[in-house]
């Protein structure tokens, strides 16, 4: 079957994270994107990655992440043809995706507002660091800046440590996928005959928006977040916890849920001490409980562990790294890694993940693999009408 985005048609003016992600998520729905770079200045990531070789001939494994299911396409954008070109790409689009700073659009004659006078259905959607409007719109956004500002850099870590960022560009990638979510719903709401919108995807507002009750608590009750390591501060015990071997992830948070773990780890006394009656009492005395928990669990291996405490009904798992995860069982039967073969300048096949979900009318995938800087540049712009002539020349004026 179709999936849900087929013919719906990308045009990806974006680099680096959000937006490539963003733009990754939709063509694994079916859409067709066509990812447009600076000839002179291509998206970053093709030079980043942990392999060496793959960034030295632009295929860097932060752009292979992002980039399969894409046709690339370089187009300079200053440039009268280059330009030119964007425009025609723009009549035929129903989605333009960019996370340029606020304002350059509009300095290059590609604003939204001129954008929908020839294409009113257009659906133009910017992701920037702050908003497009505002105190902080001029202000250069990265992720790492985004978790210190959302106060995200605030809940992790702990007294000692202080502060520390997650280990994964969450305020990027949480950023590209609301903009995902918020271009599929202005598809919705556009239907076959309506009018088009403009899209304005803040990284601090999407940060701020997925942090749960560290936001709710605050906003609501007027508490502001502990930093608890890898504690849950919300609940205890519910962490990390120390067994003959390593750490498990242990989450009793409901009172039958401890009840049980006592009983499991031999101490079923613990579920009667005045000192824990209660879910706020126990976060109260978090550390003595953990101190009496661990006591116990650092007598055997933490799998064992895990699976007595699985049979009881109390949620546990072990500690992983990021190889053990992607050979998990869920992950292996989902079909959650692609496999993707004949990448261009890349002689073995690529792993990508795909989306963390799957559709009974067909799962999101990618059916081409990452292009090379400007692949497709003479196919798209042969679909657009222009003559092999009219392509020389704007290779010759740099216009492509």
């Amino acid at each position: 079957m179709a999936l849900p985005l087929t013919g719906i048609r990308v045009l990806d003016l974006s680099s680096v994270i959000a937006g490539p992600y963003c733009s990754y998520q939709l063509a694994q729905m079916g859409a067709a994107v066509i990812k447009v770079e600076n000839p002179a200045a291509p998206d970053a990531a093709r030079r980043q990655g942990a392999d060496p070789a793959l960034n030295a001939v632009g295929m860097g494994a932060s752009y292979l992440g992002l980039g399969a299911g894409k046709r690339a396409i370089t187009l300079n954008l200053k440039h009268p043809h280059g330009k030119a070109i964007c425009l025609r790409l723009v009549e035929r689009a129903d989605v333009l995706l960019e996370n340029f700073r606020p304002g350059v659009m509009q300095r290059l004659g590609l604003g939204y507002e001129t954008l929908r006078a020839s294409r009113p259905r257009l659906i133009y959607c910017a992701i920037s660091g702050f908003g497009q409007e505002g105190a902080y719109r001029d202000k250069p956004a990265y992720d790492q800046i985004v978790q210190g500002l959302s106060g995200a850099m605030g809940t992790t870590g702990t007294a000692q440590s202080g502060p520390l960022r997650a280990g994964y560009p969450i305020s990027d990638t949480v950023a590209g996928l609301n903009a995902a979510f918020a271009i599929a719903a202005a598809l919705l709401q556009r239907g076959p005959d309506g009018q088009g919108q403009f899209i304005d995807v803040s990284m601090l507002d999407s940060t701020l928006s997925v942090m749960g009750w560290a936001t709710s608590n605050w906003l609501v009750a007027g508490q502001k977040p502990v930093r608890a390591g890898n504690d849950n501060f919300s609940a205890s015990p519910s962490g990390s916890f120390r067994t003959a071997d390593g750490l498990i992830n242990v989450a009793a948070n409901m009172q039958a849920q401890f009840e049980a773990f006592c009983r499991v780890i031999g101490r079923p006394e613990l579920s009667a001490d005045p000192r824990f009656p209660d879910p706020d009492a126990r976060i109260r005395h978090r550390e003595a409980l953990k101190a009496e928990l661990e006591r116990a669990l650092e007598e055997r291996p933490g799998a064992e562990w895990v699976e007595r405490l699985n049979a009881a009904g109390v949620p546990a798992g072990p500690v992983l790294g990021l190889d053990e995860a992607t050979a998990l069982p869920p992950v292996i039967e989902r079909g959650s890694v692609q496999r993707i073969a004949d990448v261009p300048g890349v002689e073995r096949p690529v792993h990508v993940y795909r989306a963390g979900y799957r559709m009974s009318g067909g799962a999101p995938q990618v059916d081409s693999p990452p292009p090379a800087l400007g692949q497709h540049t003479e196919e798209v712009l042969r679909e657009l009408g222009y003559s092999a002539g009219e392509i020389a020349a704007f290779r010759e004026s740099g216009a492509v």
